[in-house]
């Protein structure tokens, strides 16, 4: 199993950041799907003020560039990208484009 962790940042704006997480209480049932699909075991997001926190757990076959392929497949998933959106901003140092960005792992207790 891997493990990725991941930052975003939503629109500072407390009235959207509300309905982004109710989106997130229950999630579309073809988004969850496709996560799994794609090899994702567990997925977790946080949220301090406007930064998001996501961690995956992955099988160790799992590759980002195989989910981008399967999500740009899959007409739903576009969909809630797009309307997702609305909430997200791209990390002031993110690729043009670039939503999520991998975080990199500077600690761990039990190496």
């Amino acid at each position: 199993m891997k493990r990725y962790c991941l930052a975003l940042d939503l629109v500072d704006d407390e009235k959207l950041i509300a309905e982004y997480e109710a989106y997130h209480v229950n999630g579309w049932p073809e988004i969850k799907r496709s996560i799994i699909d794609s090899g994702i075991l567990d997925m977790q997001i946080y949220r301090v003020s406007n930064r998001l926190f996501m961690i995956m757990e992955t099988k160790d076959d799992f590759s980002f560039d195989k989910k981008a392929l399967m999500d740009a497949s899959n007409p739903k998933v576009e969909e809630w990208e797009k309307l997702m959106w609305k909430y997200q901003q791209a990390l002031p140092f993110a690729n043009p484009g670039e939503k999520w960005v991998l975080m990199k792992n500077i600690f761990q207790l039990n190496a």
